[in-house]
């Protein structure tokens, strides 16, 4: 077999791929995705590390994650040994979590924005420079201004 690899090119996808890739606006997505999953486990904490202990203390010692009702109509002490012992369970408890994680990440991005959009506002735009279309005008009118001169 002749040749090398040096002769072999690149599939026309792959130009294309790289371009989007290095795209400012997917690094900021992918950066924003990042961030986001480390929020997720910070909420995911203070909810169920912080919240609803409170919660559950306000009302009477209640553990949001044990609150399930098993669906063989048995009593379990814990959603855990529910789960142990293979019965099917409705976790009202944990569904309440996830209620309550929802509106904490959609309260803190509520507020991102609006901070990111006032600070849209406030900032003056960069002057921007002539755009291909006038730059090739220009060029054009001093071609032509540069004709009819004698």
């Amino acid at each position: 077999m002749s040749g090398s690899f040096s002769s072999v090119r690149p599939p026309s996808w792959l130009a294309e791929f790289k371009a989007f890739i290095l795209r400012g606006s997917v690094v900021d997505l992918a950066v924003g995705i990042v961030i986001g999953a480390a929020f997720t486990g910070v909420v995911n904490s203070l909810v169920k590390d912080i919240i609803n202990p409170l919660i559950g203390a306000a009302i009477g010692g209640i553990d949001f994650s044990n609150v399930f009702l098993a669906l063989n109509g048995q009593h379990y002490a814990s959603l855990a040994a529910a789960k142990e012992a293979g019965a099917a369970t409705i976790n009202v408890g944990l569904f309440i979590n996830a209620i309550v994680q929802f509106l904490i990440v959609s309260f803190a991005i509520f507020w991102v924005i609006k901070v990111l959009t006032r600070l849209k506002l406030h900032a003056s735009p960069a002057p921007s420079g002539p755009n291909p279309v006038e730059v090739l005008l220009g060029e054009i009118r001093d071609l032509l201004k540069s004709r009819s001169q004698p």
